[in-house]
């Protein structure tokens, strides 16, 4: 044989084999299908935690579980005879499982997906008993937030694939997203390594859990009282700029976000602008003053209405309250005098009351980095009228968001610096390696400290009992306060409405070293008042009494209410309650949290620790709309 030949032969045997070991593996696979071949679905790994500044989760992933048809493991006249049974436990619409599965165009087809291990544990339970053949469970990370309501305008929630939809879930979707991780070195072992499950950084929020609970309870409470449409509190840290409390009533539940309308779901705090009244006169009159403008002792007659000629003859004429004859400053924003604030602005020129409130944040957006932000609107001088200067000073023809007005207050509190407000306090990778963490920022100087200090002291003269704030003056504390009423303008005829109105009040406190601003928004009521200092007052009186039991604040005694739910990781294997009512005795509370996602039933978790008794009893059938309680003891 020549050599030439000899290679071809050994090149042949060389085929041979690859071909061989080819056909070897191909039946391998091929043998290996039996009738639990199911399409598969890559798990992704977890998504990370959100967290209160206390370390309270807010937001975790859950198992969830997909429920697929695999249709070469059906048998057709097996599994029409259990499509009712699945409609019935999955909630699907037994035509629409009929429709699918009698298509053919797809061997493989959801029947739906993200359920809790409640919900798809009767078909489980079936697969044992050698039933639901062809149906595929898969497991994957979902989402469940342990608070319900707790900050739901704030936190947002996910949607298809456990992507971010709003709020902080999809600011920060990135952050929260599965992501590799190092790999653990086996210790037997050093010299090999596992990969550990993907997972999401941890974001720490800036809230108080417990204080935004309390605030949450406060303004429902008001919404109910004064048949308003929505009540809006916030609480800021006035020297780091940290939203401590992120409150819009009506809230809604985080787990059923589906179940509630895009109105409830909007962010009123930073999505929507309004004309913001009276309050606004804090800040026009800082401007002013900061000016040389005024002095905290120069005198304006109040006689009931600003007053002006023009030139051309044209008279403006905007009216107030009441009579209050000669005030200074304070007086002035004690009787929230429209004629004090309309004559003292025509001692600043358009463009410097312009830039001035353009300085304090108003007609831009804060920055804090939520999702739509709305920079409200101040237009520029060349835009005004004749009017428009005494109007915008008193709170008109300028649209302001909460979050504006409570970033604005907090730079008069901390002596004159505009910090950039925040939401975020942390961001931590689950390998432990801070990649954020929020220092106070500076954004610019907005009036001087002197300017800063002489505010504060006439604004604490609002809340005595000669001003409009009185109503929400805490014992014991001394505060600074300015309310607003605003008419609203109607949609429909852009004119000022005779029933719409919003009702506000500001605070920050304690004067002698300000710590805090409160903002409370009540808008649209519809009960016996819709002023200001008669119905919003009182209830930043309460929200102050809450913080007070929150923040470390010298003062005299104040209620501590408590938010007592807390919630942490569940570390347990989940309860699980089927058709009959399970004996959970001994179970901790982390690992009953997948029963507060239940429709059909409802369940109530009261106390800490462990499980002492339950009701119903262990045994006992469970039907549609039954009640569940659980009582824990440590």
């Amino acid at each position: 044989m020549s050599r030439k030949n000899g290679r071809l032969v050994a090149f042949a045997a060389v085929l041979a084999v690859f071909a061989g070991f080819i056909l070897a593996r191909y039946l391998q696979l091929a043998l290996a299908h039996d009738d639990r071949t199911y399409a598969s679905e890559e798990i992704e790994g977890e998504r990370g935690e959100i967290l209160d500044r206390n370390g309270r989760v807010l937001a975790m992933d859950i198992p969830k579980y997909n429920v697929s048809i695999w249709r070469p493991n059906t048998r057709p006249e097996v599994f029409k005879a259990e499509i009712a049974e699945l409609s019935k436990i999955l909630g699907v619409p037994a035509d629409e499982i009929t429709a699918k599965y009698m298509d053919g165009t797809q061997n493989y087809f959801y029947l739906g997906k993200r359920y809790s291990a409640d919900q798809v544990q009767p078909i489980k339970d079936g697969q044992k008993a050698g039933r639901f053949k062809g149906v595929q469970i898969d497991e994957i990370s979902g989402r469940l937030y342990p608070e319900g309501e707790l900050g739901s305008h704030l936190i947002g929630f996910t949607g298809e694939g456990n992507k971010g939809l709003d709020g902080i879930e999809i600011k920060y979707d990135e952050d929260l997203s599965p992501k590799p991780r190092k790999a653990r070195v086996t210790p037997e072992y050093s010299t090999i390594s596992t990969q550990k499950m993907p997972k999401g950084n941890t974001v720490t929020l800036t809230i108080d859990a417990n204080l935004q609970f309390m605030l949450e309870e406060i303004a429902r409470k008001a919404q109910v009282e004064n048949k308003a449409d929505n009540v809006i509190g916030l609480a800021m840290d006035v020297q780091s700029g940290e939203i401590l409390a992120y409150v819009a009533e009506p809230g809604f539940n985080l787990n059923n976000y589906m179940d509630f309308d895009t109105k409830t779901r909007q962010d009123l705090i930073s999505l929507s602008s309004y004309e913001p009244g009276s309050v606004f006169k804090i800040f026009s009159m800082a401007s002013i003053l900061d000016t040389g403008g005024i002095t905290p002792d120069t005198m304006f007659d109040c006689d009931g209405a600003y007053r002006k000629t023009l030139p051309n003859g044209e008279k403006i004429v905007i009216k107030d309250l009441g009579v209050y004859g000669k005030q200074n400053m304070a007086g002035i924003l004690a009787h929230s005098s429209n004629a004090g604030v309309g004559y003292a602005s025509d001692r600043i020129s358009e463009i410097d009351l312009y830039e001035r409130l353009k300085s304090f944040g108003f007609g831009s957006k804060t920055g804090i980095g939520l999702s739509g932000e709305s920079a409200g609107s101040l237009r520029p001088p060349e835009k005004w009228s004749a009017r428009s200067k005494p109007t915008i000073a008193i709170g008109q023809e300028v649209m302001v968001t909460a979050l504006q007005m409570i970033t604005a207050a907090s730079a008069v509190a901390n002596g004159g610096i505009l910090m950039k407000p925040v939401t975020v306090k942390q961001i931590e990778t689950a390998d432990g390696e801070i990649v954020y963490s929020h220092e106070p920022q500076e954004v610019r100087r907005v009036v001087s400290q002197e300017t800063a200090k002489q505010m504060l002291t006439a604004l604490e003269t609002v809340s005595s009992m000669e001003g409009t704030g009185w109503r929400a003056k805490v014992k014991d504390l001394r505060m600074g306060v300015k309310t607003g009423t605003a008419q609203m303008i109607d949609p429909k005829t852009r004119a000022y409405s005779d029933t719409d109105y919003i009702a506000s009040t500001l605070a920050v406190f304690p004067i002698e070293a300000p710590k805090i601003a409160l903002y409370i928004v009540i808008i649209k009521p519809k009960g016996a008042s819709y002023l200001g200092g008669q119905i919003a007052a009182p209830v930043l009186r309460e929200a102050t009494e809450a913080v007070l039991s929150c923040i470390d604040i010298e003062r005299g005694k104040s209620p501590l209410i408590t938010h007592g739910n807390a919630i942490s990781l569940p570390k347990a294997k989940e309860a699980v309650i089927g058709t009959l009512m399970p004996d959970l005795t001994g179970y901790p509370k982390q690992a009953l949290l997948p029963l507060l996602e239940r429709k059909d039933i409802s369940v109530t978790i009261a106390g800490e620790g462990y499980v002492k008794s339950q009701s119903p009893e262990p045994g006992t059938a469970i039907v549609q709309g039954m009640a569940i309680k659980l009582i824990l003891d440590e």
